[in-house]
């Protein structure tokens, strides 16, 4: 895995996510109680771009048909039908410049 510079963790406020593509994933970043999480940005459901929904605590709900990931792991909370987890990366912050592990 290579560590990338992602930007300043000071540019995602509490309760916000972001996403960009590292290394050719798109990954979705989100700060949950001061903490930072990665995690993948598309839906194993039908393929929507997960910053597009909403961000409830640690709940990061699809905005195309509400499935319910636990941003902090990548795992699937609720769908009706069994979905491929998300997965999730290592984010570490040093002097507030966040890299992400991909």
């Amino acid at each position: 895995m290579a560590k990338v510079m992602v930007g300043k963790a000071s540019d995602i406020g509490e309760g916000n996510m972001i996403h960009l593509t590292v290394g050719g994933k798109e990954v979705l970043i989100a700060n949950v109680g001061g903490r930072y999480y990665a995690t993948g940005n598309t839906c194993s459901h039908a393929g929507a771009e997960l910053h597009e929904g909403e961000l409830k605590g640690k709940e990061l709900i699809c905005p195309w048909h509400r499935a319910k990931w636990d941003v902090t792991t990548g795992n699937l909370i609720w769908f009706p039908q069994k979905l491929r987890e998300l997965g999730n990366y290592k984010v570490t912050i040093e002097n507030d410049t966040m890299y992400v592990e991909v």
